[in-house]
């Protein structure tokens, strides 16, 4: 299995998004979430986000996020499942992170897709670089002095 099946370094364009919505339909579920993180434009004092520099360890990440796929499909009836990661430079506005979830009913599509995004944060090894307009930057940092995932 390669890195590639979970990241990629090219943009997730939105009517990519709703061809693989409307494939994913086609199977036999009742339900289907999709979550899109989309990098914001935060304003920070005098300066703006302009975009996030992804950065990952793309080996362990791939294996874990190979790990969580297969924790979520034993634990929830999936009849569909994808995760996409952005890496390198995503700008403002653009999705960074892409996660489809299906099943037969709403519950199970839903807590898949919730536990999923929960775990890709904490759990996988991706940090971020915020580049602001006025171009400084800085390592995104969570409570704790960890750098951020996701």
């Amino acid at each position: 299995m390669t890195a590639m099946r979970y990241f990629t370094r090219q943009p997730i364009p939105w009517n990519r998004l709703a061809r693989l919505e409307r494939e994913v339909a086609r199977q036999p579920a009742g339900a289907l979430v999709t979550f899109r993180g989309i990098v914001r434009g935060d304003q920070h004092g005098p300066r703006r986000v302009r975009a996030i520099d992804y950065a990952a360890y793309p080996e362990m990440a791939d294996a874990q996020l190979e790990r969580l796929a297969s924790e979520a499909r034993a634990r929830w009836a999936l009849t569909h499942l994808q995760m996409l990661h952005r890496l390198g430079l995503v700008e403002a506005g653009q999705i960074s992170v892409l996660i489809l979830t299906a099943a037969g009913h709403r519950q199970a599509a839903y807590a898949a897709s919730t536990f999923l995004i929960e775990q890709v944060k904490h759990q996988v090894p991706i940090w971020k670089r915020e580049l602001y307009d006025d171009g400084t930057s800085r390592w995104v940092e969570e409570e704790g002095g960890e750098h951020a995932h996701v």
